[in-house]
């Protein structure tokens, strides 16, 4: 019989991961409400109400299949995690005793802004495995709308104006079956399902239709699913046994993406994550805690964390709490702990070939035989420059042509500074966004490729590929 049941204790250290999972790019350096990459949010497992999805290109499911191998009357556990995102406002108290809605509100210590949070929420179930095999096990689960005040206080104590919390109603189901494999041992197709089942109607809300504003709170976001087996094993979807390579390629993951969790070695558990993992992923020894940018470069976000200006921070703060610990983070960091971000090594490859020479600094001297950096003849600094003490310029001579914002370029990366995938470019045409000046001369293009479908999300979050001037050719616009 299907019960739901608290999270097995195996779950521990997959949790770890799913929590990065859970808040991956919940907010963006530098944690301002007003920073353009944090407007556009919720871009992993987001499953959005059916009245809405399809038309837009966003996601209703997620589904996932993995081949299990149970032993005797194993159990499945289940625990289905995401975010649901709740609207808050924030009003000011009026001289009447009424309250308003503001753009902020300024305190000592924050200033307080609109901005949707993210309540996190678990829907947990366990099931034996016999029970899957039988037929389809079914968990409908609702979380309802809800409204909550809380009063805020100015350096007096008094109430000065109160944030308002509203959260709609969502809808969901988990639908589970096993479906026995026609192998040697005793496996199963397990498949899981995750469908946002919301009856929210877009043109009930606004006149016209919604945008994906109106659809974020009925969603569900960051979607992922922690399996377990209280006897047996998964197997792995990338290096299954040569046995299992047949039935593991039949399996049909949608919107999401399976891997061992857990502790090394073990297979009891699997996370599946709108993100791609390899097999039993972990959080860096090193981290100091969540900075929800990107997986994180600790260093260098912990380093311009603690370089924002005092008003900065207090924009940060009174964006969420989330964000605020971040500040409190960066600002309490002991040098000590700073340096142990610095420079880890995970692991040392091992040499095949022991007759093999040991590679030397000539052997590379190919990749770095000239500076990594472009850099103009004159630096910025260099009182011979034209205009030491103006701005930057916006445009750069590239084969005699004038190039800048809005130019037409073909890309040419270079092996000596560049990585495998910008290799994937080389031909590419490109549109440059920007012409970057750093603290050293170096130049450096912001550029989108022509053809990209989310060229338009990198503009407003100012995420851009970088080249430099010896790694583009202009293109006339034909």
């Amino acid at each position: 019989m299907t019960t739901t049941a608290p999270a097995p204790s195996r779950f521990a250290v997959a949790r770890q991961v799913a929590d990065a999972v859970l808040f991956e790019g919940y907010v963006l350096y530098p944690y301002r409400a007003s920073a353009a990459k944090n407007r556009l949010r919720w871009q992993f497992g987001v499953l959005v109400p059916p009245a809405w999805g399809p038309a837009q290109g966003e996601h209703t499911f997620q589904r996932t299949e993995v081949v299990m191998e149970p032993r005797g009357a194993a159990t499945l556990a289940v625990e289905l995690r995401f975010l649901h995102a709740q609207r808050r406002t924030v009003e000011v108290l009026r001289p009447d005793g009424s309250f308003a809605a503001v753009a902020e509100l300024h305190l000592p210590d924050r200033v307080l802004v609109p901005w949707d949070e993210g309540t996190e929420e678990r829907v947990e179930m366990s099931v034996p495995v016999a029970e899957l095999e039988a037929g389809e096990v079914t968990l409908p689960f609702v979380r309802p709308a809800r409204e909550e005040i809380e009063p805020v206080l100015g350096a007096d104590g008094e109430v000065v104006g109160r944030l308002v919390r509203r959260t709609e109603r969502a809808d969901g189901v988990l639908r589970l079956r096993a479906e026995q494999l026609d192998v040697p041992y005793r496996a199963f197709k397990l498949t899981a399902v995750v469908e946002n089942t919301s009856d929210w109607t877009p043109g009930a809300d606004l006149a016209g239709g919604a945008d994906r504003d109106a659809a974020l709170p009925r969603s569900l976001v960051a979607a992922h699913l922690l399996l377990g087996l209280s006897a047996g094993s998964f197997l792995s979807m990338t290096d299954p046994p040569e046995w299992a390579r047949a039935s593991v390629a039949t399996c049909a993951n949608r919107h999401t993406w399976p891997v061992l969790a857990g502790e090394p070695g073990s297979s009891d558990v699997v996370l599946s994550s709108p993100i791609i993992l390899e097999d039993h992923p972990g959080i860096a020894p090193e981290s100091i805690g969540a900075m929800y940018d990107a997986t994180e470069i600790d260093e260098i976000l912990a380093l311009r964390t603690a370089a924002l200006t005092d008003q900065e921070k207090r924009e940060a703060r009174g964006t969420d709490p989330r964000a605020a610990a971040v500040i409190d983070l960066a600002e309490s960091m002991p040098p000590e702990v700073l340096e142990r971000l610095h420079g880890a090594v995970r692991a040392l490859r091992e040499i095949t070939d022991p007759g093999a020479p040991a590679p030397t600094p000539e052997s590379f001297s190919e990749l770095f035989d000239e500076d990594p950096v472009f850099r103009p003849e004159t630096p910025w600094w260099d009182p011979a420059h034209a205009d030491p003490a103006g701005p930057a310029g916006d445009r750069i001579l590239i084969d005699g042509t004038s190039v800048g914002p809005g130019s037409r370029v073909i890309l040419r990366p270079g092996l000596r500074r560049t990585d495998a995938q910008d290799l994937f470019l080389q031909g590419a045409a490109a549109r440059v966004e920007a012409v970057l000046h750093d603290v050293d001369g170096g130049v450096h293009l912001a550029v989108t490729v022509e053809g990209d479908p989310g060229a338009d999300i990198r503009r407003e979050q100012g995420r851009f590929l970088y080249f430099q001037p010896d790694e583009v050719a202009p293109l006339e616009d034909m």
